[in-house]
């Protein structure tokens, strides 16, 4: 047994931390970053933007991290007395939302991006948005994206100022914001802005290249991207307007009392509340003024069923206070938007027809598509504004879809069905019976029917599963490890996969409606006048108008002697829409026969088309293939593996919806269908 005085050594000197871990922070340093924290005090010019207490965050060469802001605010109330006007003063507010995103593989995506930013609708006169960048009022938004195609990642801000309904032109103060970040991160920047006032406040959408002006990567230090930008802004802002008064700060709060959104009154209820319950008769030394302004939003929020009065001056706010006034602020948002943009087509609704889509609801949407847009700030998700045949509006998240169907096109929404797959369901069975555990054994075992090769296709679809992030395991003799909760939690995945594609969208129809009503070929109106399960349309809204396209259609084909009318009603054969298929290629035909100097042969089942394939032709929404003969021509359907072969010599069979392609001169060969 070891004596204790082998345990350690005494060393005279100073105290040094042991195993690499940390000294504790000096008193005075513990002192300043707990004040800082709690709104106290101010570290002064030589700080960082709002949070030099803190660690710096970003890359080591990260640009920003040390720049001095000669105005740095604490986080309480940041009011001063000004003598001039002899009342408190604060600086302008201004909200800034920035996003870094990496460029690589996403340059159509950027391109989207862009044009969704310059869309029409969003200048303040309605026009389109107008690209500026620092010394140009009509800056080239294409030439900026390819300058920045290289680049690792792009900037990306949104800069809103509360009071930016005063400027009559955003283009100075977003110039000014640039040149001063440009001090800050000691570089030019390469950048592009669009103001956008199609919303309650105007705000500019900035975009930034990743590169400084030698050509290295920007990096940009978090805590300036977090704070100092914002500070900049709210810095030229009051410049330019003036400090923000007691007096009109009491008046927007005053504003806020009714609002149906989260605001500023209801994150200081939730700071006051102690375990949901809030006691406004508490707040000793609190502003008067400030004080009512509270009250009288609990009643509000009362009223809206979201807190509840235990006695006077005393309310239980709901624990989803805050996620319901957010919900109800967004949903106001969405309201705005739908209003805005059916009253710029002259087809405004009532409010109660209005939907807003609940992305669970299972049934099916037809409409007419009346905007494509951005859901969320950084106009990652997407919405579409359907003017539906029910007569109601609709607002449907799309997720991340980019390539959504044409505004003014007819289209059909789905729910997109959950991945499980009957092979899933036996994988869940065979592994039940087998201790959790699948292989081609147990499922033989488990299924005398299955053959080797059917258990071989669930092996596959493990497979799958397991490189998507599935509940799978493969153990190292090749049986699988199966969760008992396999199928519950594919499910959860497969839920979470489709959030970014929730829905399926066909397009009915590429155009107006009541552009097909005079269509001498097929259309999808012909469609459903012969269907059996008609759409249900109601009679206003685009109901109304799907209606008449109907009927002016029904009239078209009565004069063209297609169908016939009995006691004052259409009736179309059954065989309506092949008839103005076949009519439709008659007359195609009959031109290009006098355009080539050919005769044509129509193409019939069973028969052998052999020829040189001279180009594709389009009619209606079809496609065809042209094969050209010394004598005559025919026209085929039309297939992508056709692409590459025109000029060449093909032979094939045609079958029903298509035709089995030779490609060659010779009669043997690979057969393509």
């Amino acid at each position: 047994m070891t004596d204790d005085t082998d345990l350690f050594e005494p060393r005279l000197g100073r105290m040094r931390s042991r195993g690499g871990k940390p000294r504790a922070p000096k008193l005075r340093s513990q002192i300043l970053a707990r004040a800082t924290r709690a709104g106290r005090v101010s570290l002064g010019a030589n700080s960082a933007a709002n949070g030099s207490a803190r660690q710096p965050s970003g890359r080591f060469n990260a640009r920003g991290r040390g720049a001095k802001l000669a105005a740095t605010f604490s986080r309480g109330s940041g009011w001063s007395l000004d003598r001039g006007l002899g009342m408190r003063v604060r600086p302008r507010r201004v909200t800034v939302k920035a996003r870094v995103v990496k460029l690589a593989g996403k340059g159509p995506a950027t391109v989207a991006h862009f044009r969704y930013l310059q869309r029409d609708g969003i200048a303040r006169d309605g026009e389109e948005g107008r690209v500026y960048s620092t010394f140009n009022d009509d800056a080239d938004g294409k030439a900026f994206l390819e300058r920045g195609s290289g680049d690792r990642h792009q900037f990306r801000f949104i800069v809103s100022a509360e009071d930016g309904r005063e400027f009559t032109d955003l283009k100075p103060f977003t110039r000014d914001l640039m040149a001063q970040m440009e001090r800050d991160l000691g570089t030019t920047l390469d950048w592009i802005a669009i103001d956008h006032h199609d919303t309650g406040h105007p705000h500019t959408h900035i975009l930034v290249r990743g590169r400084t002006e030698d050509g290295k990567t920007l990096n940009i230090a978090g805590d300036y991207i977090a704070h100092g930008i914002r500070h900049r802004a709210s810095e030229i802002m009051t410049r330019a307007l003036g400090p923000q008064t007691e007096r009109e700060v009491h008046e927007q709060l005053r504003q806020e009392v009714d609002a149906e959104r989260l605001t500023r009154l209801d994150r200081a209820l939730l700071e006051r509340a102690h375990e949901g319950r809030v006691d406004l008769s508490l707040a000793t030394g609190a502003d008067p003024s400030f004080q009512q302004l509270l009250v009288a939003r609990a009643r509000a929020l009362e009223t809206m069923e979201i807190a509840s009065r235990e006695r006077p001056l005393v309310w239980s706010l709901d624990p989803a206070a805050e996620a319901t006034l957010t919900a109800m602020g967004r949903r106001g948002d969405i309201i705005r938007t739908m209003h805005h943009e059916m009253a710029k087509t002259g087809l405004d609704r009532r409010p109660e027809l209005y939907d807003i889509r609940d992305p669970l609801d299972q049934s099916v949407l037809v409409g007419k598509v009346v905007r494509f847009g951005a859901a969320d700030a950084h106009h990652d998700r997407r919405f579409l504004l359907v003017d539906g045949i029910d007569g109601r509006t609709h607002y449907v998240d799309i997720g991340t879809t980019r390539d959504a169907a044409m505004v003014g096109s007819l289209v059909r929404l789905a729910p997109r069905p959950l991945d499980i797959r009957a092979s899933d369901r036996t994988i869940a069975e065979v592994a039940t019976a087998s201790g959790g555990i699948y292989s081609v054994d147990h499922h033989l075992k488990h299924d005398a029917m299955a053959t080797d090769r059917f258990a071989e296709t669930h092996i596959r679809r493990l497979e799958a599963l397991r490189r998507a992030g599935g509940s799978v395991e493969r153990l190292p003799d090749g049986s699988w490890k199966i969760a008992p909760d396999h199928l519950d939690r594919l499910e959860a995945h497969q839920r979470k996969r489709i959030v970014d594609a929730p829905l399926t969208i066909e397009t009915l129809v590429d155009e107006r409606v009541s552009n097909l009503a005079h269509r001498s070929g097929p259309t999808w109106l012909d469609q459903e006048l012969v269907s059996t399960e008609p759409l249900p349309l109601v009679d206003h809204g685009f109901g109304t108008e799907l209606r008449e396209a109907l009927r002016a259609r029904q009239l078209w084909l009565l004069r063209e002697g297609i169908g016939e009318e009995r006691g004052g009603e259409a009736f179309m054969p059954a065989d309506l829409v092949a008839r103005l298929r076949t009519r439709e290629l008659a007359a195609v035909a009959s031109r290009l026969s006098d355009e080539l100097g050919l005769d044509f042969a129509e193409a019939r089942r069973g028969q052998e088309v052999r020829g040189v394939l001279a180009r594709k032709v389009t009619i209606g929404s079809e496609k065809f293939g042209l094969v050209q003969r010394s004598h005559e021509f025919t026209l085929v359907p039309w297939s992508d593996v056709l692409e590459r072969r025109i000029g060449q010599q093909v032979g094939g069979i045609v079958r029903d919806g298509g035709v089995n392609w030779t490609f060659g001169r010779q009669r043997s060969g690979p057969s393509i269908g």
